[in-house]
């Protein structure tokens, strides 16, 4: 017995919403595909309320703007981080709030959301949360999308609809002003410095 055609590789997100244009159901496969991700990352950043949402505002803006999507870009990642980040920009207060809040008493409950241990164990890290705060929105968003969406400096371009030096340039920054958090508190060990190893090498 056979079931229904395949679609697209999952690294041909463009064939997917190409079809999805006459075929709107077809955009669900996308949803499938990288909601998980989208929603981590969110979280990461707001707390799992509000990633909630910012998943669910992205796949929206997405499939209402299907139409304009460049089809020579054959993966929708950057594209889909690039519209999480806009709606991430949002909450740019509250996001620092959180982070200052972390920075002072070492807990907050966005950084408890987090679901990965890793991340739990750098949110403790009161410089850093510092650090991160301190960045400009710009800065920030390029830093993360890096460290914690694991996008390559071309996609991170795409993303943000910026120059490519444009990123290599924010991201010299953040990292530098990251380092210099960290080299400065005398209590960071080597085992935390490598557990950020990926923001500040």
């Amino acid at each position: 017995m056979t079931g229904p055609p395949a679609g697209p590789p999952d690294d041909d997100d463009a064939e997917l919403i190409a079809r999805s244009l006459a075929e709107p159901e077809t955009f669900a496969g996308l949803y499938d595909r990288h909601a998980p991700e989208i929603h981590r990352y969110a979280a990461r950043r707001l707390g799992e309320g509000a990633a909630d949402d910012i998943t669910a505002d992205t796949f929206l803006a997405a499939f209402r703007t299907r139409n304009r999507y460049d089809g020579s870009r054959r993966s929708a990642r950057p594209w889909l981080y690039g519209i999480a980040a806009n709606l991430i920009g949002k909450h740019r207060r509250s996001e620092e709030r959180g982070l200052r809040a972390l920075a002072r008493t070492g807990r907050d409950p966005v950084a408890d959301s987090w679901s990965e241990h890793v991340d739990e164990r750098i949110a403790a890290r009161a410089p850093l949360a510092s650090a991160l705060a301190g960045l400009s929105p710009g800065d920030r968003h390029v830093l993360l999308l890096v460290a914690w969406a694991d996008l390559g400096y071309q996609e991170v371009a795409e993303a943000l609809g910026i120059p490519l030096g444009t990123v290599r340039s924010r991201l010299n920054r953040a990292r530098r002003k990251v380092r210099e958090a960290l080299g400065a508190d005398p209590s960071f060990t080597p085992d935390a410095m490598e557990l950020t190893s990926s923001w500040t090498k």
